[in-house]
Protein backbone atom coordinates (compact mmCIF):
# COMPACT_ATOMS: atom_id res chain seq x y z
CA UNK A 1 0.00 0.00 0.00
CA UNK A 2 1.02 3.51 -0.62
CA UNK A 3 2.06 5.58 2.24
CA UNK A 4 3.52 9.25 2.69
CA UNK A 5 5.74 7.57 5.66
CA UNK A 6 9.35 7.86 5.12
CA UNK A 7 11.90 4.78 4.70
CA UNK A 8 14.74 6.82 4.26
CA UNK A 9 15.77 9.99 5.86
CA UNK A 10 19.68 11.80 5.79
CA UNK A 11 19.62 14.59 8.02
CA UNK A 12 22.70 16.76 7.70
CA UNK A 13 25.01 14.45 6.50
CA UNK A 14 28.32 15.13 5.92
CA UNK A 15 31.11 13.00 4.76
CA UNK A 16 35.21 13.58 3.98
CA UNK A 17 37.73 11.29 2.86
CA UNK A 18 41.27 11.38 4.58
CA UNK A 19 42.56 11.37 0.50
CA UNK A 20 40.23 14.65 -0.35
CA UNK A 21 40.27 18.06 0.36
CA UNK A 22 37.01 18.22 -0.34
CA UNK A 23 33.90 15.98 1.62
CA UNK A 24 32.51 14.07 -0.67
CA UNK A 25 28.98 14.42 0.99
CA UNK A 26 27.82 17.95 2.40
CA UNK A 27 25.17 18.76 4.21
CA UNK A 28 22.92 16.30 2.13
CA UNK A 29 19.34 16.16 3.50
CA UNK A 30 17.25 13.77 1.27
CA UNK A 31 13.78 12.02 2.40
CA UNK A 32 12.80 8.58 0.13
CA UNK A 33 9.16 7.90 1.12
CA UNK A 34 8.26 4.03 1.39
CA UNK A 35 7.34 2.13 -1.95
CA UNK A 36 9.18 5.25 -4.01
CA UNK A 37 11.91 4.68 -6.66
CA UNK A 38 14.13 7.33 -6.49
CA UNK A 39 17.66 7.89 -8.80
CA UNK A 40 20.65 9.97 -7.41
CA UNK A 41 21.55 11.09 -10.77
CA UNK A 42 25.01 12.96 -11.06
CA UNK A 43 28.53 13.08 -12.98
CA UNK A 44 31.51 10.40 -11.53
CA UNK A 45 32.78 11.78 -7.94
CA UNK A 46 29.69 13.77 -7.19
CA UNK A 47 29.12 11.97 -3.71
CA UNK A 48 25.96 8.99 -5.37
CA UNK A 49 28.11 6.08 -4.31
CA UNK A 50 29.50 7.43 -0.80
CA UNK A 51 25.46 8.43 -0.23
CA UNK A 52 24.47 4.81 -0.79
CA UNK A 53 26.90 3.55 1.27
CA UNK A 54 26.05 5.53 4.12
CA UNK A 55 22.37 4.24 3.81
CA UNK A 56 23.69 0.62 3.60
CA UNK A 57 26.08 1.22 6.25
CA UNK A 58 29.45 0.92 4.42
CA UNK A 59 30.37 4.31 5.82
CA UNK A 60 29.80 5.79 9.01
CA UNK A 61 28.85 9.72 8.55
CA UNK A 62 31.33 12.43 10.00
CA UNK A 63 27.87 14.69 10.67
CA UNK A 64 24.74 14.48 10.80
CA UNK A 65 22.45 11.02 10.81
CA UNK A 66 20.80 8.45 8.81
CA UNK A 67 17.28 6.91 9.57
CA UNK A 68 15.51 3.86 8.30
CA UNK A 69 11.69 3.80 8.52
CA UNK A 70 11.83 6.06 11.29
CA UNK A 71 14.71 4.64 13.27
CA UNK A 72 18.54 6.24 13.08
CA UNK A 73 20.99 3.96 12.17
CA UNK A 74 23.72 6.30 12.38
CA UNK A 75 24.48 9.38 14.05
CA UNK A 76 23.94 10.48 17.77
CA UNK A 77 26.00 7.94 19.08
CA UNK A 78 24.45 5.13 17.34
CA UNK A 79 25.67 3.03 14.11
CA UNK A 80 23.70 -0.25 13.00
CA UNK A 81 25.94 -2.49 11.24
CA UNK A 82 24.86 -3.24 7.39
CA UNK A 83 23.25 -6.47 8.21
CA UNK A 84 20.79 -5.51 11.02
CA UNK A 85 19.02 -2.50 8.45
CA UNK A 86 17.15 -4.56 5.95
CA UNK A 87 18.73 -3.17 3.43
CA UNK A 88 19.66 -4.96 -0.12
CA UNK A 89 22.65 -3.79 -2.60
CA UNK A 90 23.08 -4.34 -6.07
CA UNK A 91 26.50 -4.13 -6.77
CA UNK A 92 28.09 -2.23 -10.24
CA UNK A 93 30.14 -5.46 -11.02
CA UNK A 94 27.19 -7.64 -9.62
CA UNK A 95 29.37 -9.30 -6.99
CA UNK A 96 28.13 -12.65 -7.89
CA UNK A 97 30.16 -16.00 -6.42
CA UNK A 98 31.59 -17.84 -9.32
CA UNK A 99 31.71 -21.62 -7.77
CA UNK A 100 28.06 -20.92 -6.99
CA UNK A 101 25.19 -21.76 -9.35
CA UNK A 102 22.43 -19.24 -9.99
CA UNK A 103 20.62 -21.37 -7.24
CA UNK A 104 22.86 -21.26 -4.67
CA UNK A 105 24.01 -17.48 -5.62
CA UNK A 106 20.17 -16.47 -4.42
CA UNK A 107 20.05 -18.82 -1.55
CA UNK A 108 23.28 -17.44 -0.31
CA UNK A 109 21.70 -14.71 2.13
CA UNK A 110 18.88 -17.23 3.31
CA UNK A 111 20.92 -19.14 5.44
CA UNK A 112 18.19 -18.31 8.13
CA UNK A 113 15.24 -20.01 6.89
CA UNK A 114 14.03 -23.35 7.09
CA UNK A 115 15.71 -25.93 4.23
CA UNK A 116 11.67 -26.25 2.31
CA UNK A 117 11.32 -22.61 3.01
CA UNK A 118 14.47 -21.46 1.43
CA UNK A 119 14.08 -23.35 -1.64
CA UNK A 120 10.66 -22.24 -2.13
CA UNK A 121 11.95 -18.77 -1.74
CA UNK A 122 14.70 -19.45 -4.49
CA UNK A 123 11.89 -20.74 -7.25
CA UNK A 124 10.06 -17.89 -6.40
CA UNK A 125 12.74 -15.21 -7.24
CA UNK A 126 13.67 -17.17 -10.17
CA UNK A 127 10.45 -16.84 -11.14
CA UNK A 128 10.00 -13.11 -10.44
CA UNK A 129 13.44 -12.81 -11.91
CA UNK A 130 12.99 -14.85 -15.51
CA UNK A 131 15.61 -17.37 -14.29
CA UNK A 132 13.48 -20.51 -13.94
CA UNK A 133 15.55 -21.86 -17.12
CA UNK A 134 19.41 -21.85 -15.99
CA UNK A 135 19.02 -21.97 -12.13
CA UNK A 136 22.44 -24.55 -12.26
CA UNK A 137 24.21 -22.55 -14.72
CA UNK A 138 27.46 -21.09 -13.25
CA UNK A 139 28.08 -16.83 -13.36
CA UNK A 140 30.69 -17.57 -16.12
CA UNK A 141 27.93 -19.32 -18.37
CA UNK A 142 25.27 -16.55 -18.03
CA UNK A 143 24.94 -13.47 -20.44
CA UNK A 144 25.46 -9.84 -18.78
CA UNK A 145 21.54 -9.37 -18.00
CA UNK A 146 21.44 -12.99 -16.62
CA UNK A 147 24.33 -12.00 -14.52
CA UNK A 148 22.46 -8.45 -13.34
CA UNK A 149 18.96 -10.31 -12.39
CA UNK A 150 21.04 -12.93 -10.32
CA UNK A 151 22.54 -9.98 -8.71
CA UNK A 152 19.05 -8.47 -7.97
CA UNK A 153 17.07 -11.79 -6.69
CA UNK A 154 19.96 -12.34 -4.48
CA UNK A 155 19.65 -8.83 -3.01
CA UNK A 156 15.90 -9.18 -3.02
CA UNK A 157 15.93 -12.43 -1.04
CA UNK A 158 15.86 -11.85 2.56
CA UNK A 159 13.12 -9.60 1.77
CA UNK A 160 14.88 -5.95 2.26
CA UNK A 161 12.59 -3.27 3.71
CA UNK A 162 15.33 -0.76 1.02
CA UNK A 163 16.64 -2.06 -1.85
CA UNK A 164 19.51 0.49 -3.22
CA UNK A 165 21.30 -0.37 -6.63
CA UNK A 166 24.62 1.52 -7.39
CA UNK A 167 25.10 1.68 -11.42
CA UNK A 168 23.71 -1.65 -12.18
CA UNK A 169 23.95 -1.20 -15.92
CA UNK A 170 26.95 0.25 -16.61
CA UNK A 171 28.13 -2.91 -17.98
CA UNK A 172 25.44 -3.68 -20.23
CA UNK A 173 25.40 -3.00 -23.69
CA UNK A 174 22.90 -0.36 -25.32
CA UNK A 175 20.06 -2.85 -26.30
CA UNK A 176 20.13 -4.91 -23.03
CA UNK A 177 20.27 -1.98 -20.98
CA UNK A 178 17.31 -0.97 -22.21
CA UNK A 179 15.66 -3.90 -21.71
CA UNK A 180 16.84 -4.50 -18.55
CA UNK A 181 15.68 -0.67 -17.36
CA UNK A 182 11.89 -1.54 -18.17
CA UNK A 183 12.51 -5.29 -16.56
CA UNK A 184 13.85 -3.35 -13.41
CA UNK A 185 10.69 -1.14 -12.69
CA UNK A 186 8.33 -3.63 -13.78
CA UNK A 187 9.83 -5.71 -10.70
CA UNK A 188 9.82 -2.70 -8.62
CA UNK A 189 6.51 -2.24 -8.77
CA UNK A 190 5.05 -5.52 -8.54
CA UNK A 191 7.35 -5.46 -5.24
CA UNK A 192 6.36 -2.31 -3.66
CA UNK A 193 9.46 -2.05 -2.55
CA UNK A 194 11.46 1.27 -1.53
CA UNK A 195 14.76 1.47 -3.87
CA UNK A 196 17.26 4.39 -4.60
CA UNK A 197 19.42 3.85 -8.06
CA UNK A 198 23.04 5.59 -8.15
CA UNK A 199 23.46 6.66 -12.08
CA UNK A 200 24.98 8.81 -14.15
CA UNK A 201 22.79 8.37 -17.11
CA UNK A 202 19.66 10.73 -17.18
CA UNK A 203 17.64 8.88 -19.61
CA UNK A 204 18.47 5.87 -17.09
CA UNK A 205 17.01 7.68 -14.30
CA UNK A 206 13.81 9.62 -15.86
CA UNK A 207 13.18 5.82 -17.20
CA UNK A 208 12.86 4.13 -14.14
CA UNK A 209 12.67 6.82 -11.46
CA UNK A 210 9.54 7.96 -9.45
CA UNK A 211 11.58 11.02 -8.40
CA UNK A 212 15.51 12.36 -9.08
CA UNK A 213 17.88 13.99 -7.01
CA UNK A 214 20.64 15.47 -9.27
CA UNK A 215 23.52 15.71 -7.30
CA UNK A 216 26.47 17.50 -7.84
CA UNK A 217 29.76 17.98 -5.97
CA UNK A 218 28.54 16.16 -2.48
CA UNK A 219 25.17 18.22 -2.58
CA UNK A 220 21.25 17.77 -4.14
CA UNK A 221 20.70 20.54 -5.97
CA UNK A 222 17.30 19.35 -7.08
CA UNK A 223 14.69 16.36 -6.04
CA UNK A 224 11.48 15.84 -8.03
CA UNK A 225 9.81 13.93 -10.79
CA UNK A 226 12.12 13.73 -13.72
CA UNK A 227 9.28 15.73 -15.53
CA UNK A 228 9.71 18.72 -13.71
CA UNK A 229 13.94 18.22 -13.30
CA UNK A 230 13.99 18.44 -16.92
CA UNK A 231 12.20 21.27 -18.11
CA UNK A 232 12.05 23.38 -14.74
CA UNK A 233 15.46 23.03 -13.71
CA UNK A 234 16.59 24.88 -10.28
CA UNK A 235 19.50 26.46 -12.09
CA UNK A 236 21.89 26.21 -15.25
CA UNK A 237 23.85 23.41 -13.68
CA UNK A 238 20.96 21.26 -13.42
CA UNK A 239 19.76 22.33 -16.85
CA UNK A 240 23.15 21.14 -18.44
CA UNK A 241 23.08 17.87 -16.94
CA UNK A 242 19.80 16.41 -17.03
CA UNK A 243 19.42 17.05 -21.12
CA UNK A 244 20.79 19.37 -24.11
CA UNK A 245 19.92 22.99 -23.01
CA UNK A 246 20.37 26.20 -24.96
CA UNK A 247 20.39 29.75 -23.41
CA UNK A 248 18.68 32.67 -24.94
CA UNK A 249 19.44 35.67 -23.70
CA UNK A 250 15.70 38.15 -23.32
CA UNK A 251 15.00 40.84 -21.28
CA UNK A 252 12.10 40.29 -18.66
CA UNK A 253 9.29 43.74 -18.88
CA UNK A 254 6.41 43.19 -16.39
CA UNK A 255 4.90 39.67 -17.26
CA UNK A 256 6.76 39.58 -20.49
CA UNK A 257 10.01 38.01 -21.65
CA UNK A 258 10.93 39.71 -25.09
CA UNK A 259 13.74 37.69 -27.10
CA UNK A 260 15.31 36.61 -30.42
CA UNK A 261 12.35 33.47 -30.20
CA UNK A 262 9.01 35.96 -29.35
CA UNK A 263 7.60 36.97 -26.88
CA UNK A 264 6.20 34.89 -23.88
CA UNK A 265 4.43 35.52 -20.75
CA UNK A 266 5.65 34.38 -17.42
CA UNK A 267 4.83 34.90 -13.66
CA UNK A 268 8.20 35.92 -12.24
CA UNK A 269 9.34 36.49 -8.81
CA UNK A 270 8.77 39.95 -7.55
CA UNK A 271 12.65 40.09 -7.38
CA UNK A 272 12.97 38.99 -10.60
CA UNK A 273 15.62 41.05 -12.98
CA UNK A 274 15.28 42.25 -15.87
CA UNK A 275 17.64 40.69 -18.08
CA UNK A 276 17.66 36.75 -18.28
CA UNK A 277 17.99 33.62 -19.96
CA UNK A 278 15.62 31.32 -21.83
CA UNK A 279 15.74 27.75 -21.32
CA UNK A 280 15.39 25.43 -25.08
CA UNK A 281 15.15 22.27 -25.00
CA UNK A 282 16.05 20.44 -28.77
CA UNK A 283 12.45 18.89 -29.01
CA UNK A 284 10.38 22.21 -27.85
CA UNK A 285 11.75 23.92 -31.16
CA UNK A 286 10.25 23.82 -34.62
CA UNK A 287 11.39 25.09 -37.90
CA UNK A 288 9.88 26.48 -41.02
CA UNK A 289 11.61 27.65 -43.99
CA UNK A 290 10.76 31.87 -44.66
CA UNK A 291 12.16 33.71 -46.09
CA UNK A 292 11.00 36.73 -43.73
CA UNK A 293 12.90 34.24 -40.50
CA UNK A 294 15.29 35.83 -38.82
CA UNK A 295 17.03 32.55 -37.97
CA UNK A 296 19.70 30.54 -40.44
CA UNK A 297 19.75 27.12 -40.44
CA UNK A 298 23.69 26.62 -40.23
CA UNK A 299 23.57 22.73 -40.74
CA UNK A 300 21.69 19.57 -40.58
CA UNK A 301 22.61 15.97 -39.43
CA UNK A 302 20.18 12.82 -40.85
CA UNK A 303 19.63 10.65 -37.74
CA UNK A 304 17.09 8.26 -39.08
CA UNK A 305 13.99 8.84 -37.17
CA UNK A 306 15.28 12.48 -36.21
CA UNK A 307 17.44 14.68 -38.04
CA UNK A 308 19.43 17.52 -35.82
CA UNK A 309 19.68 20.99 -36.69
CA UNK A 310 21.69 23.97 -35.83
CA UNK A 311 20.21 27.65 -35.89
CA UNK A 312 21.87 30.55 -35.84
CA UNK A 313 19.86 33.48 -34.00
CA UNK A 314 20.04 36.99 -34.53
CA UNK A 315 21.68 37.27 -31.31
CA UNK A 316 24.77 35.14 -31.88
CA UNK A 317 23.14 31.79 -29.75
CA UNK A 318 23.64 28.92 -32.24
CA UNK A 319 20.05 26.73 -31.06
CA UNK A 320 20.21 23.15 -31.81
CA UNK A 321 17.09 21.34 -32.63
CA UNK A 322 15.36 17.79 -33.00
CA UNK A 323 12.93 17.67 -35.86
CA UNK A 324 10.82 14.51 -37.62
CA UNK A 325 13.21 13.03 -40.76
CA UNK A 326 10.48 13.86 -42.97
CA UNK A 327 11.44 17.75 -41.95
CA UNK A 328 13.97 18.86 -44.80
CA UNK A 329 15.11 22.38 -44.39
CA UNK A 330 19.06 22.65 -46.16
CA UNK A 331 22.00 24.85 -44.23
CA UNK A 332 21.66 28.55 -45.64
CA UNK A 333 17.93 28.55 -45.16
CA UNK A 334 16.23 31.23 -43.22
CA UNK A 335 13.67 29.86 -40.62
CA UNK A 336 10.88 30.76 -38.74
CA UNK A 337 10.98 28.96 -34.81
CA UNK A 338 8.37 28.25 -33.02
CA UNK A 339 9.02 27.41 -29.30
CA UNK A 340 6.36 25.37 -27.22
CA UNK A 341 5.82 28.09 -24.12
CA UNK A 342 5.35 25.58 -21.33
CA UNK A 343 8.70 24.04 -21.67
CA UNK A 344 10.50 27.48 -21.37
CA UNK A 345 12.37 28.47 -18.27
CA UNK A 346 13.62 31.79 -17.37
CA UNK A 347 16.71 32.27 -15.26
CA UNK A 348 18.44 35.08 -13.73
CA UNK A 349 21.15 35.91 -16.96
CA UNK A 350 23.87 36.77 -13.98
CA UNK A 351 23.23 34.98 -10.75
CA UNK A 352 22.37 31.73 -13.23
CA UNK A 353 19.42 30.41 -10.83
CA UNK A 354 15.56 30.34 -11.93
CA UNK A 355 13.10 32.85 -11.54
CA UNK A 356 10.17 31.47 -12.19
CA UNK A 357 7.22 28.17 -10.96
CA UNK A 358 6.36 25.33 -13.02
CA UNK A 359 2.52 25.06 -13.55
CA UNK A 360 0.89 23.48 -10.57
CA UNK A 361 2.12 22.68 -7.38
CA UNK A 362 1.88 19.53 -7.25
CA UNK A 363 4.89 17.52 -7.55
CA UNK A 364 4.08 14.28 -5.89
CA UNK A 365 5.77 11.03 -6.69
CA UNK A 366 3.55 9.38 -9.03
CA UNK A 367 3.66 6.03 -6.45
CA UNK A 368 3.89 7.64 -3.24
CA UNK A 369 4.24 10.64 -0.76
CA UNK A 370 5.09 14.49 -1.23
CA UNK A 371 8.03 15.62 -2.27
CA UNK A 372 10.15 17.16 0.47
CA UNK A 373 12.05 20.61 1.02
CA UNK A 374 14.56 19.78 -1.43
CA UNK A 375 11.76 20.24 -3.92
CA UNK A 376 12.23 23.01 -6.95
CA UNK A 377 10.95 26.70 -6.44
CA UNK A 378 10.39 28.08 -9.80
CA UNK A 379 8.29 29.18 -12.20
CA UNK A 380 7.52 28.34 -15.47
CA UNK A 381 5.02 30.18 -17.63
CA UNK A 382 1.63 30.95 -17.17
CA UNK A 383 -0.88 30.62 -20.67
CA UNK A 384 -1.42 28.20 -22.44
CA UNK A 385 0.25 25.43 -22.81
CA UNK A 386 -0.63 24.39 -26.43
CA UNK A 387 0.33 28.12 -27.43
CA UNK A 388 3.65 29.02 -29.40
CA UNK A 389 5.58 31.51 -30.51
CA UNK A 390 7.51 32.70 -33.90
CA UNK A 391 11.05 34.13 -34.50
CA UNK A 392 10.50 36.75 -37.31
CA UNK A 393 11.98 39.77 -38.52
CA UNK A 394 10.20 42.52 -37.00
Amino acid sequence: MRTTQPAIQLSGVWKRYPSTEEPAVRDLHLTVYRGEILALLGPSGCGKTTTLRLIAGFERPDAGTVALNGQVVAGEGRFVPPERRGVGMVFQDYALFPHLTVAENIAFGLSSLPRAARRERVRELLRLTGLEDVPDRYPHQLSGGQQQRVAIARALGPNPQVLLLDEPFSNLDTELRLQMRAELRRLLEHLRITAVLVTHDQQEAMAIADRMAVMLAGHIEQIDTPEKVYHYPVNRAVAQFVGQATFVPARLNGVLAESDLGRFAFEPRASSPELVELLVRPRDVSLEADPQGIATVLSRQFQGSETVYLVQLPCGVQLQTSQPSYVDIPPGTRVRVRCNRARLAAFDRHAQIGVTAPPGSDSRPKRSGPVDENSSGHHAPSDNPEASTRATSR
